[in-house]
Parts: C-alpha cells; sequence; structure tokens
C-alpha cells in the first residue's frame, strides 16, 4: 500500500504520541511507500507562525526524510482535482490532500473522520 500522512499523523509520529494509533503505525511501518506533502509542511509553517503550534520545522523535515519518506510536491492537477470535490469539508489543506491522494492513488491516514466521505483511499485511524 502506498500511504500519504495527514498533518497530524506527520506530528504526532514526529512527537512519538500515543495518539498515533497501533493501526497507524503498522500501516507506516508495512507501507510500501510513503509520502509526506509539502503541503503538510506549508500547514505547519503557517500554524507555527499564528503560534497554534509549536514544531521545529527543520526537524520535521528531518524526521520525514529520516523515516524515507518522500516529498510530494503539490502540482496543478492536485489543485484542479480540488474543485471536483464536494464540500464536506472546508479546511483547504485537508481538501488538498484528499485530492492528492485522489490523483496520485494514495491512502490518505488520517485521524478526521469527515474526511471519510471523500473516498475509499482515506483511511481513518
Amino acid at each position: 500500500m502506498r500511504i500519504l500522512l495527514d498533518t497530524h499523523v506527520l506530528l504526532w509520529l514526529a512527537d512519538n504520541s500515543p495518539r498515533l494509533t497501533p493501526k497507524a503505525r503498522k500501516l507506516i511501518t508495512d507501507a510500501e511507500r510513503v509520502f509526506v506533502s509539502s503541503a503538510t509542511i506549508w500547514e505547519a509553517s503557517i500554524k507555527v507562525r499564528l503560534g497554534k503550534l509549536r514544531v521545529d520545522l527543520d526537524e520535521l523535515i528531518r524526521e520525514a526524510q529520516k523515516n524515507g519518506f518522500e516529498e510530494l510536491p503539490v502540482y496543478a492537477r492536485h489543485a484542479k482535482e480540488v474543485a471536483k470535490l464536494p464540500l464536506h469539508h472546508g479546511d483547504p489543506f485537508d481538501r488538498l490532500l484528499v485530492a492528492q491522494a485522489k490523483t496520485e492513488l494514495l491512502h490518505l491516514i488520517t485521524n478526521d473522520a469527515h474526511l471519510a466521505p471523500y473516498s475509499d483511499l482515506v483511511v481513518t485511524i
């Protein structure tokens, strides 16, 4: 299985948080390939700047690289796919991650059950 990590999943993994379920850890460990969207780092950067998140962004990127996760850039085809999505969820970053998962045929690993109606590719943990 090829997977894309939602932002909170990457943060929990980097922090070794108990919020990251055994199911999520197994999905990540067993995955053929694991991707982190550049939108995830962008979202974290915005939240750091607004004071809503405390994380060392350089360390977060290093942690993703150390784990062998591949960066998934945001391409025009991903942005275009967002327009096709129903408005189940208002968060633009989550909608972009769903669009990337659908376009690249990746399973999006998330704790956000509101994303499940978008696609069978969304895996809630």
